[in-house]
Formats: C-alpha cells, structure tokens, sequence
C-alpha cells in the first residue's frame, strides 16, 4: 500500500527520534527501513533524519528547530507579470471588452498590426506569453477589470428553455463554414438606455463565410415585423 505524504513524513518523523539514539549499523538497518516504506531516495531519507530537531543558531536571538511536521512550499512562478497583464487589458480595452475565448483567437493577427502601427511597442518575452495566453487564463487576469466595466441590466435578449440547448453556439473563431448562406442573425434595441415600453429595433444578419451584412429597421420585437424583415 502506498503511503500518503503526511504519513511518509510522520514515519520519518518517528524514525528521526529514534535514529539520533541508534549505533551506526542500526542506523543503516532504519535507513533501510525508511527508504523500502515511503519509497524516498536514500540522500534524501538521510538529509529528512538528520535535520528533524537540529537546532541552528543564527546570531543571538534566532535559533531554526528543523521540524518534520512542518513544509515549506516555494511560491508559486508568476508567469504572466505586471508588463503582460497592462499590454492585455491596453488590447482587451481596445477590442472593446471581448471575451477571452475571441480575445485568444485574435491576439496572433492582431499584435503584429498594433506593432505595425505604433500602438504597442513588445519586448520578445511579453510577445510570446501574448502569442500564446489561453482564453482561461485572460479570463482569470482581466476578471476585476470585467467587473469594473460591466453594464447591468442592458441585455434585452433572454435565453429560451425550448432551444437553449439545441441551438449551436459558436464564436466567429470556430466557424469553419466555407459556403455562403450560414448566418448570424440579433436584434440591436435603440432603447436610449431605458428599456421600457416598445422602441425601434435593427435586425441585424450577417453571412457568415463572406462577412456581407444586411440590416433592417423594425418598429419593434414582434414576431410579424421580424418575420417581414426577414
């Protein structure tokens, strides 16, 4: 049966107490012991026995008890510093707040325009973690920016039950359609920011592999008008 970490270290830990005591060839009999019980190389069974309870002075007032019951764990890398995170939310910012799944998508075609025009200026080690963020991790880093520019209470389109779960739902990155006549189709409300009462609409349709887009002005949301603008 494989031992777990915290039982590994508590067997070392008792093993420690008693190999300080040992002779020398018991000592090599417990080291044994040890090393055929949690599987630990040798060196480093030996460096866990040694230093559990191995006071070390450092100057007058500190004094470090080496401790089996305690790790110490290295903070994590930071991979994606300061300088990366401030050119995302620069592009993040002028894409007008986009997800980061079509952030992901765009940053290899994008940065090299914004380069060629003098908008960002990369050192190679910032271009390449932008070349190959992933959309989970924009997500993850531009989380507090989102918020900060989240509108509330604007959206005036709701999910269905009936077809919320048959219908498709893709980004403009994973479409792969090459023939003409696949469209996305919504309704763009000219509330004035109150949406209240019934205001024009623009049906808005756009071809998906040709890009043509086709819109038409409609009184409201009514099945009959969007049916006629269709």
């Amino acid at each position: 049966m494989r031992l777990t970490m915290n039982e590994r270290r508590a067997v070392a830990r008792v093993m420690a107490e008693r190999y300080r005591k040992a002779t020398k060839k018991a000592k090599g009999r417990m080291l044994d012991e040890l090393v055929a019980l949690t599987g630990y190389n040798r060196r480093y069974a030996i460096a866990l026995v040694r230093g559990h309870g191995q006071v070390i002075q450092v100057g007058r007032r500190v004094r470090l008890v080496g401790d089996l019951r305690r790790s110490l764990r290295a903070p994590p890398r930071r991979v994606y510093d300061p300088a990366v995170v401030g050119v995302l939310r620069k592009i993040w910012v002028l894409l007008d707040a986009i997800c980061g799944e079509r952030l992901a998508a765009i940053l290899p075609e994008l940065i090299p325009v914004l380069e060629k025009h003098g908008e960002i200026a990369l050192d190679q080690d910032v271009r390449r973690k932008l070349m190959t963020i992933s959309a989970a991790t924009i997500d993850r880093l531009l989380c507090g920016e989102r918020d900060k520019l989240k509108l509330r209470t604007r959206a005036g389109t709701r999910p269905g039950t009936l077809l919320k779960y048959q219908i498709p739902i893709r980004t403009f990155a994973e479409w792969d359609d090459q023939k003409p006549g696949f469209v996305e189709i919504d309704l763009v409300g000219h509330d004035g920011g109150a949406g209240c009462g019934d205001f024009c609409q623009t049906l808005d349709v756009t071809d998906v592999a040709s890009g043509w887009t086709e819109t038409q002005g409609v009184i409201n949301k009514a099945q009959v008008w969007v049916f006629e603008a269709l």
